[in-house]
């Protein structure tokens, strides 16, 4: 999928936006929402569910990071993590009964900040409560630091078949600045042993936008991505806001590439990507033509939820553990996100519940909306009108014309009356024209959103 970029065109519209990793956005979500409708909600769901399983802690402090974490060197704090663990899911048990697990993702914090023994723990605990497919995709979040080659091998036998190694850069000024030094040999070991142990798919986190990141060490850290052969590789923009994330305080403002030059770390690595065959998925991944995300995408299913780009439903996804966001039927609810109240709950026998929200059916109707611009680019009106019994699209969704206009005078998206298309030059801005369809934000400066690009 083809991008083209204009530094002007980014420039002009360096603000801020939700990721749409739901619609309505986390911020959405409401206090006493009541565990009745979550339980409706599950009733009525689909059969086959995902899970999500927040691990928080994290031996040190990556001071980029803005996950719900705590650091801490003790790992009995996670045998104590892991009995409420076990709870949750024996309050979950009855009320998926019905359902399997199409696939699991193990995600933090640091998943990896479990022992083995741990590890093996969770997994019986898993099994113990819910029903797994048998071809269930088992992915895993890894930090180099905290997995040895042993680990590795254990959680292949666990079952785990994806595994996602955060690297960020690997140039050394720029690990000394966010306090996350691994060398390139680490990884590189990791990668080969996974590839041996015949995991299906490896991906690679970077970020572009972090402290010292200049264009001639970036495209070096690219080189050395690509000669690890990965089969994904997740590129985010780093989201400086250190008025919510207090370790953040901790990078100078003036190590910080400005909008321009962040804009050129963009253009390098899609221009390195592309040229080594990997397809642009969505706004921020790239993967091989045999990946199952490309796959996806190349057939239309595509999905986005909670945890990123997915093949998996959008609309069915549980989260266990703290901080943990769900979706199911239209029904979006969060755990509480400190985890003393999260275990305090659990243990006087209660869903660990913060907040959460019903759509509405105008809700759904924007979500799937956004959900198909984000993933794909583009719009079938005729379709889309039949699917939810609109008389009339543009009539319907007058509130985006206005902010439509100025993207459709700049070239990054066409509206017809029959289809909406995201130019190749507005793919990067994609998020932009998903909030002309968004009721609910207001303006394009909260600070609780990270930049657009």
């Amino acid at each position: 999928m083809s991008v083209l970029w204009s530094t002007d065109l980014i420039q002009k519209y360096s603000v801020n936006g939700p990721r749409y990793t739901s619609y309505p956005t986390a911020l959405s979500l409401q206090p006493d929402f009541p565990a009745s409708a979550i339980q409706a909600a599950l009733a009525s769901s689909a059969h086959e569910l995902c899970l999500y399983l927040h691990i928080p802690f994290c031996q040190q402090l990556c001071y980029y990071c803005g996950c719900n974490k705590m650091v801490t060197r003790h790992s009995e704090k996670a045998d104590l993590y892991l009995q409420h663990l076990a709870v949750e899911m024996a309050l979950y048990q009855p009320l998926l009964s019905d359902k399997t697990i199409s696939q699991l993702h193990l995600g933090g914090g640091t998943p990896t900040f479990l022992t083995e023994e741990q590890l093996s723990r969770l997994m019986q605990l898993l099994r113990q409560h819910f029903v797994f497919k048998p071809d269930a995709e088992l992915s895993i979040e890894i930090d180099p630091r905290s997995c040895s080659l042993e680990k590795l091998a254990h959680l292949r036998q666990l079952g785990f078949s994806r595994v996602s190694f955060g690297v960020q850069d690997f140039d050394e000024q720029v690990q000394i600045a966010i306090n996350r030094v691994q060398s390139e040999d680490l990884v590189r070991s990791l990668v080969l042993e996974a590839k041996r142990l015949g995991f299906n798919s490896i991906n690679l986190d970077l970020v572009y936008g972090l402290p010292y990141q200049r264009p001639e060490s970036f495209i070096q850290t690219l080189h050395s991505v690509l000669q690890l052969d990965p089969d994904r590789v997740s590129l985010f923009s780093y989201a400086h806001l250190p008025t919510r994330f207090a370790a953040q305080r901790k990078i100078p403002t003036q190590s910080l590439p400005q909008a321009e030059d962040k804009v050129v770390l963009l253009e390098l690595a899609i221009k390195e990507f592309s040229v080594a065959g990997y397809q642009c998925i969505g706004m921020d991944h790239f993967a091989k033509a045999t990946d199952s995300l490309a796959i996806a995408q190349q057939q239309g299913k595509l999905q986005r939820n909670f945890q990123g780009y997915t093949t998996a439903g959008q609309d069915a996804l549980i989260g266990l553990g703290v901080s943990s966001i769900s979706q199911v039927n239209g029904v979006i609810w969060q755990n509480q996100k400190e985890l003393q109240d999260y275990q305090r709950q659990l243990s006087e026998g209660i869903m660990p519940l913060e907040r959460g929200f019903s759509l509405s059916q105008d809700d759904k109707i924007r979500a799937a909306l956004i959900s198909q611009l984000i993933c794909h680019f583009e719009l079938d009106i005729h379709d889309f009108c039949q699917r939810f019994s609109i008389a009339d699209f543009w009539s319907y969704f007058a509130d985006a014309l206005p902010k439509l206009d100025p993207l459709i005078a700049d070239g990054l998206v066409h509206c017809s009356q029959s289809h909406i298309q995201v130019t190749p030059r507005g793919r990067l801005l994609v998020r932009l024209v998903c909030a002309s369809f968004d009721r609910y934000l207001q303006n394009n400066s909260n600070p609780s959103y990270s930049k657009v690009v």
